[in-house]
């Protein structure tokens, strides 16, 4: 009995050491602005997704054509974003072979068709903020909430350059990009939104359904009592 005990004790350390270990490098996640609603960002996120992150990462279950829910035509579509595809009814291919990027990289980069659904939108959005520079990465980049990211800072010369204060754990920006931190905050916040608007595209129609759905319920229920009433009224 006391072997088992201490086998027990043991698996049961195994299995907490990750988590503590993610405690004590646990990142402080900031908020993502999420608003399904505000097609004006996922339109302004989807082209910033398909011009940037369609290089190298896969969305393989979107397809074009859902853009149409935000308020896309198929034209607009086809003009402007169909880059990877030949039709708007084709999922979002990466522009790179798996292969070539493996070589680039070291690894193939995921597909992002759910990612937000799988790391948290605050994620994303804090991980799209905190790239900077460490000369010991082969890319020459690092990210504070992925630490030894294979992904370089694509965004870069938007956002600019940020440096890591290794004893506030904390990041400077040392060289200014294109965009002020209010606008790369923005800019990455419709990206995050569109990523979570792409992971679960019919949740809109979803929470539609569902007030439909109580409003019939609550009619229901009052239509109910009251036929319990009539129907006992002459009993009583």
């Amino acid at each position: 009995m006391h072997i088992k005990t201490q086998m027990k004790n043991a698996v049961f350390a195994l299995l907490l050491l990750p988590i503590l270990s993610f405690a004590n490098t646990e990142v402080h996640l900031d908020k993502a602005p999420i608003d399904a609603s505000n097609h004006a960002s996922l339109q302004r996120g989807a082209r910033t997704f398909i011009n940037n992150c369609l290089n190298c990462h896969s969305a393989s279950y979107m397809r074009y054509n859902r853009l149409q829910d935000i308020g896309l035509t198929e034209k607009q579509i086809k003009e402007n974003l169909l880059f990877t595809a030949d039709k708007v009814g084709d999922p979002m291919t990466a522009a790179i072979s798996k292969n070539d990027a493996k070589k680039w990289f070291g690894v193939a980069p995921p597909d992002l068709s759910v990612e937000v659904r799988a790391r948290g939108a605050d994620w994303v959005y804090t991980y799209m903020r905190s790239f900077y520079r460490d000369s010991t990465r082969p890319s020459g980049w690092n990210n504070l909430v992925f630490d030894k990211s294979a992904m370089p800072h694509v965004l870069y010369e938007l956002q600019g350059e940020q440096a890591l204060d290794h004893e506030t754990h904390t990041l400077n920006l040392v060289k200014p990009g294109k965009m002020s931190a209010e606008e790369y905050d923005v800019f990455v916040g419709d990206l995050t939104n569109f990523m979570a608007y792409m992971a679960e595209p019919a949740k809109q129609q979803r929470n539609h359904l569902g007030w439909f759905v109580l409003l019939f319920l609550g009619v229901l229920l009052i239509l109910t009592i009251k036929l319990k009433k009539a129907y006992w009224k002459d009993i009583h």
